[in-house]
């Protein structure tokens, strides 16, 4: 998508230093982080939201690089978020997994 940030980013447009890539994903540091450790992983090919998303292979891959950026990052308690859709919080309108770690997260939130 043209003027998607998440597509500039995974396609290195942007400059990014990246947590961790493969074939199918990139992840980064989001820059309003919410936690800690807060990274995003994303699909190197656009999706707006995970109601999108109808590639099992990719989904497997998105799961497989969050058990890799953690494990990269020695983390081994986190959350992990998919916003889908404006009034469920997505503001950035790519597929991402938000992974939140560092600090409590209760539920509900606040």
């Amino acid at each position: 998508m043209e003027n998607c940030i998440f597509c500039k980013i995974a396609n290195k447009e942007i400059p990014s230093n990246l947590v961790y890539e493969d074939e199918y994903t990139v992840a980064f540091n989001d820059l309003s982080p919410q936690a800690p450790t807060h990274v995003l992983v994303i699909p190197k090919k656009h999706y707006a939201s995970l109601n999108e998303l109808d590639d099992e292979k990719l989904m497997s891959a998105l799961l497989t690089a969050v058990k890799n950026v953690v494990t990269k990052l020695g983390i081994t308690e986190y959350r992990t978020v998919i916003n889908t859709g404006e009034s469920a919080g997505q503001t950035v309108f790519h597929l991402h997994i938000h992974i939140l770690s560092g600090r409590p997260l209760k539920w509900p939130p606040g």
